[in-house]
């Protein structure tokens, strides 16, 4: 890489630019023990399913998360169940925290599945400690 030096109003001159770095110890243990998506499609969508968990929008989250073939009437019982259900904040605690997961790799030991149309997310659960989750998600 070069940069120009100016040494006076008419006149330029090239000198190489000093590059600047610094040594490694490696990646971090949290990027060892990441395992992220390589489908940019599927990760966009944990990053939307994650931004709705983020600002509490269960209704946007439930429309983005559920199968498409999922009746009106059952997505309707299902974001009624995250919202007023006798167990709707722990379930939904759950949920957000296994897709935060997901989305951001962290603790994911692996992924199974093409990518394209089906993901197997395996990690530990991030609440419930000593818990093996298995997540499938259909793209």
């Amino acid at each position: 890489m070069k940069k120009s030096v100016t040494s006076s109003p008419n006149t330029t001159s090239v000198v190489p630019a000093l590059a600047l770095g610094y040594p490694s110890d490696g990646p971090s243990e949290e990027e060892v023990n990441s395992v992220q998506t390589t489908s940019p499609g599927l990760q966009r969508k944990l990053d939307l399913l994650s931004q709705f968990a983020i600002e509490n929008d269960r209704e946007r989250f439930v429309k983005n998360f559920v199968p498409l073939d999922l009746s009106p009437n059952d997505t309707a019982a299902y974001l009624e169940d995250l919202t007023t259900g006798a167990e709707a904040e722990s379930q939904w605690s759950n949920l957000i925290a296994e897709i935060l997961t997901i989305a951001a790799g962290k603790g994911v030991t692996k992924i199974e599945g093409d990518q394209v149309s089906r993901a197997v997310f395996c990690f530990q659960h991030p609440i419930f400690k000593e818990c093996d989750r298995e997540v499938t998600l259909f793209v």
